[in-house]
This record gives C-alpha cells, structure tokens and sequence, in this order.
C-alpha cells in the first residue's frame, strides 16, 4: 500500500527539511512500517487509507496494548506521510482531517493522604538548622497544603500582607485576583516564622527570605520536599504542587462544592478541577475494596 520510493521521500524530507534526529527518523519509519504492515493484510488494499482500514488499526494497536502516546505518535506520523504526499503530488490525497488519534486518558491530579501530609509537615521540625528557617518552611508548606497556594503565589507575598487575616488576597496565573480562606493554624505559623525570622526588609520585602535574607526562590522548597520524600519514603510524585492538589482533593473529600473549589484554586475552567472527583473516586474505591465485607467476593 505504501510505496517505498514515497517513504524513502518522506524520510529524507523530515531529515533535510524538518532537521529531525536519527532516533526521531527511526521512530517515525517504524510508525509508518507498522501500519504499512497492518494494511497489507487488508483484503484490497488501496493507495490510500480509509476510514475502516484506519479504525482496524488503531483496534490492532489496543489489543497489542499499545500506550496512548505511542498510538497518538504513530497517527500524526501517517497524517505527515500523506500530507507530505499530497503536497509532493505523489499521491492524490483526499481531505483526511478524520485521521485523528483517540484522546489521551485525562492526567489526574497526584495527591497525597492527610496522614502523609501530617506526617511531612512534623517531619521539618526534626530535621538540622536553625529554628527559624523551620518555622519559615512550615509556614510555606501550610500555605500550600492549608490554602491550595501555588508554590509561586506562596512565595510572592510580602511582608505587607502579614499578619494574615482569616481571607487572603491572591494575584495568580494571567493577573487574576482571587480570595482564599486562611486557616487559623497556617495564619499562626506565618506568625510564629516572623516573630523568628531575624531579616526585616520592610513591607515591601519577600515574607520568606533565604538564610541570607534573599528572597526564598521555589527550588529551595522543592529540595526541602524532595529530602522530606526519601526520609519519609513518600511517592516520587510528593512535590509541592502535589499539597495543592491535597488540599482539593481533602475538601472535595469532606463535602466541598466543586465550584467553590475552582474559585479557591485559581482554575479558569471548571473542567480542571472536575479532575479532582477522579481522585476522590480512586480513593473511595479503594476504601472500599479495603473495608467492605464483600468486596472481595
């Protein structure tokens, strides 16, 4: 079905025109090689794909378990055979805007259990250093953890918006401003790192500074969670962004309304956090399969 002479065209194509790498061409080649050899054992094969043809292979791929991604890359590797045929007059190429991969699975979000959660933010206090730099890291991971703040949005406050009321005004992603609740506990620990902190630039200064007075920058946060992970042998997936993703995924747990929760962490579309209720629905699952008396049988 596919000639060689085209492929061999198109390959010198993606490499002269494109500039694509040695493993990338061999990657595409066998993208194409393998529908090629799937098409040979259509009962007429034609010079160019159709729709039945084109769903039988994406079926052979499944049953071969292909993941997602490889699927997704074989498919636009073809789409760029043919548009490349189309425009080389090689191939009289009807309009083939159906060739499309089947979407991805949607990513869900990582979390962590409260339990691991609780256990992260003792774990600060018995690590070496100086008092107030723990003070200083607890405050930000309660921030994290007990506000959804992103890592950014944590570090960008300033000295001017402490002491910290019960609601905290936030600028996010695009400029966006929006108001989060303010636990008692987290406000207390931002209290107790300033009582400590021994750097005072004024209300216009970071309200949390490195050990040289410097604005605390977001990869002195993600090592600490990083040493705090192998100590506690937690998940890779333990980063920063992941206490965020517990603070949705806790209070959709305990009867939190979805679009409140949007509003609270910043989302544009309410479809973003929708991913949190898969979360929440592993984790029922998994209660369940745990607890229930006849859930094994």
């Amino acid at each position: 079905m596919i000639s060689a002479t085209h492929r061999a065209a198109w390959l010198t194509w993606l490499a002269t025109e494109k500039r694509y790498g040695d493993n990338t061409l061999d990657a595409y080649a066998r993208d194409l090689d393998d529908f090629s050899s799937f098409a040979a054992t259509a009962p007429s094969p034609g010079a160019i794909i159709d729709r039945q043809l084109f769903r039988g292979w994406l079926a052979s791929m499944a049953a071969r378990q292909l993941a997602r991604t490889t699927i997704a890359r074989r498919v636009s590797s073809l789409r760029s055979f043919y548009r490349f045929c189309g425009r080389q007059n090689l191939l009289d190429v009807p309009d083939l805007s159906w060739l499309r991969a089947p979407r991805p699975a949607p990513s869900v979000p990582k979390s962590l259990s409260a339990d691991d959660a609780k256990a992260l933010l003792a774990a600060i206090f018995r690590r070496r250093g100086a008092d107030w730099t723990k003070q200083r890291d607890f405050a930000v991971l309660m921030l994290l953890y007990g506000a959804g703040l992103r890592i950014s949005e944590a570090l960008g406050l300033r000295r001017a918006d402490a002491p910290l009321e019960s609601w905290l005004t936030i600028i996010g992603k695009g400029n966006k401003t929006r108001d989060v609740p303010v636990l008692p506990a987290a406000a207390e620990a931002v209290a107790r790192y300033l009582e400590v902190c021994p750097f005072d630039g004024g209300g216009a200064a970071a309200l949390f500074v490195s050990s040289r007075g410097a604005p605390l920058g977001p990869r002195a946060v993600q090592r600490l969670l990083e040493d705090l992970r192998v100590e506690l042998d937690l998940p890779a997936h333990v980063t920063p962004h992941a206490l965020r993703h517990a603070f949705a995924t806790h209070l959709l747990g305990n009867g939190g309304d979805l679009r409140a929760i949007q509003e609270l962490l910043g989302h544009a579309s309410l479809s973003t956090t929708q991913r949190y209720t898969h979360v929440d629905e592993s984790h029922l699952i998994r209660l369940h399969r745990d607890t229930h008396p006849r859930a094994r049988r």
